[in-house]
């Protein structure tokens, strides 16, 4: 019998460790783009945009693919899969001759990684049904902890030591994280169906998921919502820094901190609203969520000075970083065993296309109306998904 907690507990510790490393890179793209010699602002968007769309792009066209091998052979090999993979890819970024080839090697990470999702599928099939909410709430607060740390950290690093310095650091914390699970997690998997059995499901019809199918509508629609300002959240930070103190000096840094206290709300929200989902219908949480989130917004536009963007950013990010737990425990509650690895693939691969139409957008608000505009259109695009979450769960039971 496989000890639960024990696998919650690494599980949350090698996610924690692969965000982080993630988290040494990701956010500071814009500034290094800058210094691969694209120096015009409209065009720095455009790469911006199209590094963000690239990576999930491919992570979409990967993740049911990824989450129909786990039905057959396991969910902690998909982990394996994804920390390894990232850790050999990551560092290749810090030798890229210019933004095309950074690009190219983002494309192939969003192919192999995808650690959330297969750490997501395997903690909700070992964990006992009444503690699902409670151990996917819980493992969310990694990828808020682990972001918290590796932003903070890792822009120390970039202005001290460089880019390349940051994407070492996170190539050795995901092999590190890889490591944890090889060695101390186990799983109590048993193959129901082979590899045939599964094709054959596919060739003949759709997957049968029921009313998941209108939750996963709902994540697509939450991927796109809460992504669509956070590849600018760096240029915002630059924009702010110029305006109230004239200078972009420790940009870097500064978009690190307010990152990880960002990250710090997420802690909190992952927690508390997925144990209070459990406890309340989620569709309320939900709707709360988003209804904050899109508020908080609008101070983050017309931020004037960091402490105001820090201050609307946190509280913004703990009601935002409710919402996706919310919907991984209705479909952790709401589906078989046997079909939980290929709905979580398929619940990747739509909250994936949502950021990549996100990025795409987004960069083009940010080109053509300016970086501030983005923060704006987004607080609009949180109100409007509370409809949505209300038609696309009318049916689904207990919402």
């Amino acid at each position: 019998m496989v000890n639960w907690k024990r696998n919650l507990l690494l599980v949350w510790l090698a996610q924690f460790l692969s965000i982080a490393g993630f988290c040494f890179a990701f956010p500071f793209m814009p500034f290094y783009i800058q210094s691969l010699g694209v120096h015009d602002m409209a065009a720095r968007n455009m790469w911006v945009a199209i590094f963000a769309a690239a990576g999930s792009v491919s992570l979409c066209v990967a993740s049911p693919f990824w989450g129909f091998v786990a039905d057959i052979y396991g969910r902690r090999i998909m982990i394996l899969r994804a920390t390894f993979a990232s850790a050999l890819l990551m560092p290749l970024m810090a030798f890229v001759p210019g933004p095309g080839w950074l690009v190219f090697i983002r494309v192939l990470v969003g192919i192999f990684s995808g650690t959330v999702s297969a750490s997501q599928i395997l903690i909700s099939s070992n964990t006992p049904q009444q503690r699902r909410g409670f151990a996917m709430g819980t493992l969310s607060s990694a990828v808020y902890s682990g972001s918290m740390a590796g932003c903070f950290l890792g822009g120390v690093v970039v202005d001290r030591f460089g880019y390349r310095s940051a994407f070492m650091v996170c190539g050795a914390m995901l092999l590190i994280a890889g490591l944890l699970v090889f060695f101390g997690v186990k799983e109590d998997f048993h193959r129901t169906t082979t590899l045939r059995e599964k094709l054959r499901e596919l060739r003949f019809r759709p997957p049968d998921f029921g009313p998941a199918w209108g939750v996963l509508l709902l994540i697509l629609l939450i991927g796109f919502v809460t992504q669509f300002d956070s590849p600018f959240m760096p240029v915002l930070v630059e924009a702010v820094l110029v305006e109230s103190v004239r200078s972009a000096d420790n940009a870097a840094t500064w978009t690190g901190v307010i990152a990880s206290l960002a990250a710090c709300a997420g802690i909190l929200s992952g927690t508390a609203l997925g144990w209070l989902a459990d406890r309340w219908t989620a569709r309320k949480v939900a709707t709360l969520s988003a209804l904050m989130a899109g508020l908080l917004l609008l101070p983050q536009a017309l931020a004037g000075s960091l402490g105001v963007l820090m201050a609307a950013r946190f509280g913004m990010v703990f009601f935002a970083g409710g919402l996706d737990p919310v919907f991984q425990i209705w479909l952790a509650k709401s589906t078989p065993d046997r079909q939980r690895g290929l709905l979580f693939g398929w619940a990747t691969s739509a909250k994936s296309l949502g950021w990549s139409v996100s990025a795409l957008l987004s960069g083009a608000v940010a080109a053509s109306c300016g970086v501030r505009w983005v923060f704006v259109v987004s607080a609009v695009l949180f109100l409007l998904l509370i409809p949505a979450i209300h038609v696309a769960t009318k049916n689904f039971r207990s919402a």
